[in-house]
């Protein structure tokens, strides 16, 4: 599978952005789908993960409470709605497919090719 993260772009600080992951096929009968993103000289940070119906949320501590993850399996597409934007939000926001919850990048089958979010002051 191929997945295509999309939607990113320049808002204001306490603005809102929704990201898509578009996937080229079915996603997954079996993995789930994660954001992470990855700010300039930083690793790369786990945000959350949603299981394959969508019924299961999981997500990071620095983005509990203002961002969304949401999947619509018709349109193979997994979404992050980042609400009360923060200018430490700014980075590349990447998703990618694999076991629901884990943080292990290792443990990733499969990624998108990022897509960047600059919020400014």
């Amino acid at each position: 599978v191929q997945l295509q993260a999309s939607g990113g772009g320049l808002v204001q600080a306490g603005g809102s952005l929704r990201l898509s992951c578009a996937a080229s096929e079915r996603i997954s009968d079996v993995y789930a789908v994660a954001w992470f993103r990855q700010a300039p000289g930083k690793e790369r940070e786990f945000l959350s993960s949603i299981t394959v119906s969508g019924s299961s949320t999981y997500y990071g501590g620095s983005v509990k409470g203002r961002f969304t993850s949401s999947r619509d399996n018709a349109k193979n597409t997994v979404y992050l709605q980042m609400n009360n934007l923060k200018v430490e939000d700014t980075a590349v926001y990447y998703c990618a497919r694999g076991p629901y919850r884990s943080r292990r990048l290792s443990e990733y089958n499969a990624w998108g090719q990022g897509t960047l979010v600059t919020v400014s002051s």
